[in-house]
């Protein structure tokens, strides 16, 4: 599977979604689950790509503010419903994680406490496997590389959030009055 057919496939999952997490993931499965099993297991194979380069310190620095929290689970779903969103806000979100402040329903969850989270849309490829061929993906799930720790940042210092992210700390730091 090609870079263009993995975000095809989720473009194709988008619409009609609703634009819920869910909805994407579960129109994902039955479209890849259409599709030859190599096929899945390209799509797999690509999805670990995607999360590993996607897997910065500044990105998780996002996931932190806008969650109010992320664990390095939490990082995992939250870069899973940043899949859902396609892929040119994924694309320009792992160049530069502050442009996630221009996303409305990112501007919103600063006053509703809306938390973005999509477990399942990291399940896809294994969900569409068992469902085309009653059989588990082969292979292990592959690891996605946890960055090196020195290379985090304190989360919850303030003024380096403003640093780094400062869209996003102004959103999230000293959230707007309603």
């Amino acid at each position: 599977m090609r870079t263009d057919d993995f975000w095809q496939l989720i473009d194709r999952a988008r619409a009609g979604g609703g634009g819920e997490s869910g909805a994407v993931a579960a129109r994902a499965v039955a479209l890849l689950a259409e599709r030859d099993p190599e096929d899945i297991v390209g799509y797999a194979h690509h999805q670990a790509r995607v999360l590993a380069a996607s897997h910065k310190a500044d990105l998780w620095g996002a996931a932190y503010l806008i969650n109010g929290g992320v664990s390095d689970d939490g990082f995992h779903s939250f870069r899973g419903w940043l899949m859902t969103q396609g892929r040119e806000v994924f694309a320009r979100a792992v160049a530069a994680p502050d442009s996630l402040a221009e996303l409305p329903r990112v501007r919103a969850a600063a006053l509703s406490g809306e938390e973005f989270s999509a477990a399942e849309m990291l399940a896809v490829p294994w969900d569409a496997y068992r469902k085309a061929t009653a059989t588990e993906l082969p292979g292990d799930r592959d690891p996605v590389p946890v960055p090196d720790l020195n290379d985090l940042w304190d989360f919850d210092d303030e003024g380096e959030a403003r640093r780094r992210l400062p869209k996003l700390a102004a959103l999230f730091v000293e959230p707007p009055e309603e």
